[in-house]
């Protein structure tokens, strides 16, 4: 007869169920922080005893017997940034020994953060990377439980935590510098989701570096990041005949503008100068090939490790981390303005 299998060991959700509060209290209570009442401190430290919970090392902070795995907390997106960026961590990690466990979060607020980190502190994980491109990541970043070294990404938390990111300011002066060098007199912007840090910097620097030269700046029209929201972009410009430049805060959006102007009889380059943003394997093969802004996700993982792995053990001297810089791809969707024409 089959010998029944032990109980799990309780863990630090078992004893927040049991004990009617967050596990974030159960994290305080075993941290002895002073601002848990007195009666609730009693009712949590009931629960540790009848469930014979164990803290383990990450999670009281006494980094013992560190794992080889790192966590990741991202979200639910088919996105190409994200994914690329989640997949330069990986590649980063197991090129240096580490697994990776990942936790998908529907959102990205406070309370989903902190669960994320909390499942992620039961496994023991040796380190955290988050990848949180929105605005309001910073507040959901802001007061993470203490003890798991972390660090983040395109999350603009100004100082709250480590981060690394891709210079989105830079990479949007690249484009919007190529098309205005090219003879174009002003260039259009299908921009982003405006939640997006990446949408804003991209949107500020297509705005600032118009400013900067003494252009007239159109208005920007908005998108969603998908196909669809540039192709609805691309109807709206294909019968204004000022619009010879346009700058897209990413590839899909300037995919959907390219397949507008076609069905309007809009040829590129010849009278618009299309340029999109991230070099998504797809960019090359579009008709015609477009003009973008590459950058190196890999680079952001192994620069995401190696911080994560200084916090883990802090290096004699400190090291810099400087935001990756992107790269402009020209390619056959740009092409002469008017001015290098002598129109």
């Amino acid at each position: 007869m089959d010998q029944p299998s032990p109980p799990r060991p309780a863990v630090m959700i078992d004893v927040a169920r049991l004990a009617g509060v967050s596990h974030q209290t159960v994290s305080r209570v075993l941290n002895g922080h002073p601002s848990v009442r007195t009666e609730t401190r009693e009712r949590v430290l009931t629960a540790v005893r009848q469930l014979n919970y164990r803290p383990n090392a990450l999670a009281r902070g006494l980094a013992g017997r560190r794992s080889r795995v790192l966590g990741v907390v991202s979200f639910d997106t088919i996105l190409y940034g994200p994914a690329a960026t989640l997949l330069g961590v990986e590649r980063a990690a197991r090129a240096a020994g580490y697994g990776v466990s990942i936790v998908t979060l529907e959102q990205l607020d406070h309370d989903g953060v902190s669960d994320a980190l909390s499942a992620l502190a039961e496994q023991s994980v040796a380190g955290v990377v988050i990848i949180a491109p929105f605005t309001n990541a910073a507040s959901a970043l802001r007061s993470l439980p203490t003890g798991i070294p972390a660090v983040v990404v395109e999350a603009g938390t100004s100082g709250a935590l480590p981060a690394i990111s891709v210079d989105q300011i830079a990479g949007a002066e690249l484009a919007v510098r190529h098309l205005l060098e090219l003879g174009h007199e002003t260039v259009w912007h299908v921009r982003g989701p405006q939640n997006w840090l990446e949408a804003r910097d991209r949107e500020y620097a297509w705005r600032s570096t118009l400013e900067s030269a003494g252009l007239a700046v159109p208005p920007a029209l908005d998108g969603d990041w998908s196909a669809a929201s540039g192709y609805q972009a691309g109807l709206r410009l294909a019968g204004d005949p000022r619009v010879t430049a346009v700058f897209c805060a990413n590839d899909q959006q300037a995919l959907g503008l390219l397949r507008a102007f076609h069905e309007r009889g809009v040829r590129v380059p010849d009278d618009v100068s299309v340029v999109g943003f991230d070099d998504i394997p797809e960019a090359e093969f579009m008709s015609p090939p477009l003009t973008t802004i590459r950058q190196d996700f890999d680079e952001v993982g192994r620069r995401c490790l190696a911080m994560l792995l200084d916090l883990l053990d802090p290096p004699v001297q400190s090291v810099a981390y400087p935001r990756v810089v992107p790269v402009l791809v020209p390619r056959g969707s740009t092409g002469l303005g008017p001015s290098a024409n002598g129109h």
